[in-house]
């Protein structure tokens, strides 16, 4: 990335204190650093932009500028990730001189930075609003299964699709591939802005995924194919398998 694009840039970590299935899961040690810290590690690595954290509890503040990153307290009551970072955007960026506005999930340790940036190149296209990314599903069982969000899309390149739909379904009917949607996402900052101001949209709230908001609104979302799909940690069965790897492969 130029520094043109780095300076436009800004890399949001949404983390929240609370979560049913693993309690204080940003002060989580992954080889001798929270969870919160090996996210912004990686992050920053990426070399894409600014990058900030964006808490909602002080502890989370601390150990993310002990450890030398930036942090921005959000309210507590944001019901997702997005609505959270546009508060941090609003806050650290009033003047709009940020263009550009990645949202990398907080729990996410072990993401490769080149996930991070291969998330940025559909915006290369100046019709796209809303960059994410996909991979293609090789396990049977996902194909089936409603906790795999599938992209439905059309391809415009050979590692790109314009995406048409969401769905938790097995989607589209037919032979050929299927993709998994990966919930990293690079909005233009006026993409994000408009996003925020809409309510709650019919076919969001019937499959319960956010981005059929943006598709609804007629916003265009567009597609990375990468490899892989980054270990996101829910349960203390992701925590351990992230701690071996990241102790196996540090960054």
């Amino acid at each position: 990335m130029n520094a043109a694009n780095f300076d436009r840039t800004l890399v949001l970590i949404p983390a929240r204190m609370a979560s049913t299935r693993l309690p204080d899961k940003p002060l989580a040690d992954i080889a001798g650093q929270p969870m919160i810290v090996q996210v912004a590690r990686r992050a920053l690595s990426a070399g894409a932009g600014r990058v900030v954290v964006a808490v909602d509890h002080r502890d989370i503040h601390d150990v993310v500028t002990a450890a030398g990153f930036e942090a921005v307290m959000t309210r507590v009551d944001h019901q997702s990730g997005s609505d959270r970072i546009h508060e941090a955007l609003a806050a650290i960026d009033p003047d709009g001189r940020a263009e550009i506005v990645v949202n990398v999930q907080g729990d996410l340790p072990t993401i490769d930075p080149a996930t991070i940036r291969a998330a940025l190149r559909p915006l290369e296209n100046a019709a796209t609003d809303i960059a994410t990314l996909a991979t293609e599903i090789r396990d049977e069982e996902e194909k089936t299964n409603p906790n795999v969000v599938k992209v439905v899309g059309s391809p415009t390149g050979e590692a790109r699709l314009r995406a048409l739909y969401f769905t938790r379904a097995t989607a589209p009917y037919g032979p050929g591939p299927l993709y998994h949607h990966i919930g990293l996402y690079a909005y233009r900052r006026r993409a994000l802005e408009a996003f925020v101001s809409l309510r709650p949209s019919t076919l969001e709230r019937r499959e319960s995924l956010e981005q059929l908001r943006a598709l609804e609104a007629g916003m265009r979302i567009d597609a990375e194919i990468v490899d892989t799909v980054p270990l996101g940690v829910d349960t203390p069965a992701d925590l351990e398998k992230a701690r071996a790897l990241l102790s196996a492969f540090p960054l």
